[in-house]
């Protein structure tokens, strides 16, 4: 997900997210964490002090708290169809000459 997506997932407008340092932000994100920002999709207190570039605004911070932030991250899965993902290790298996047996939900 690139910053521009996660902006439009959040619904946040990036003219509404303070102006953030240039690279390396880290020891300023510590000291943006103890002034207790709000998360911008919930208003909660921030957990995280993140970093987003934009190309007509520059780089912003974007501050969620922990849960938002778990809701807003792109999980992880297979990329490629299932059939491309299973045919690994079932080559894998029959070069190796043992007996493999895949379950999926699909069938």
């Amino acid at each position: 997900m690139t910053d521009a997506d996660l902006l439009r997932t959040l619904g946040v407008d990036p003219l509404k997210l303070d102006p953030a340092p240039p690279s390396p932000w880290r020891s300023a994100g510590a000291e943006r964490l103890a002034g207790r920002h709000p998360c911008v999709r919930c208003g909660k207190p921030s957990t995280v002090a993140g970093v987003v570039d934009t190309l007509e605004h520059g780089r912003r911070w974007l501050d969620r708290c922990t849960p938002c932030l778990i809701a807003t991250t792109p999980r992880g899965g297979p990329r490629a169809p299932l059939a491309d993902t299973v045919a690994v290790p079932r080559e894998a298996a029959r070069e190796a000459g043992v007996s493999l047996t895949i379950v999926t939900d699909e069938s």
